[in-house]
């Protein structure tokens, strides 16, 4: 790949499609948590499955146009990297407050932006639908049986078995 010239292994329409589907699908995720007044609104669900969708597509083109047959790229190192890093992102998210572990549902959808991000980067968009689909589900569905623990209700607090207040994810 020449510096400014384009892609060499996808198309400007595939990059399109797969930043696209990286920006819109956890943006979905993320509205839901938005919504429901979670710590984490919809920007860092959409900046960090960019980022991933980003890095995964250079790391395949880098591949593609490296002709030295003794450098070393592995695109799944890349993953490994992000994975690893949007972890510690998601462990940020956490508290726990009282007896509840607060915000491991907005950590674990935050890790899932992740891998959408990486999915699509990786042209696997169905995928990364099905992901976010199923997680937004979930998250949606999870609503009432969360409700007891959700900062929302109560004018924001309420208080615990054990006397504590405490607050949603």
């Amino acid at each position: 790949m020449t510096e400014f010239s384009g892609p060499d292994t996808v198309t400007w329409m595939q990059v399109v499609v797969r930043l696209g589907a990286a920006a819109f699908l956890p943006f979905l995720i993320g509205l839901e948590r938005f919504l429901r007044k979670k710590p984490i609104d919809f920007r860092p669900f959409v900046i960090i499955a960019v980022g991933a969708c980003g890095l995964i597509m250079a790391s395949m083109e880098l591949l593609h146009s490296t002709a030295d047959p003794q450098s070393r790229i592995d695109p799944t190192r890349v993953i490994e990297g992000v994975i690893t890093g949007i972890g510690f992102l998601g462990a940020g998210a956490m508290f726990r407050q009282g007896n509840f572990v607060q915000g491991a549902g907005s950590a674990a959808a935050i890790w899932t932006a992740g891998a959408i991000g990486l999915s699509c980067g990786m042209g696997e968009v169905w995928l990364a639908a099905i992901m976010a689909g199923i997680v937004l589900l979930l998250l949606i569905a999870s609503g009432p049986f969360t409700a007891k623990w959700d900062s929302t209700s109560l004018n924001g607090d309420e208080e615990g078995g054990d006397g504590t207040q405490t607050k949603s994810d």
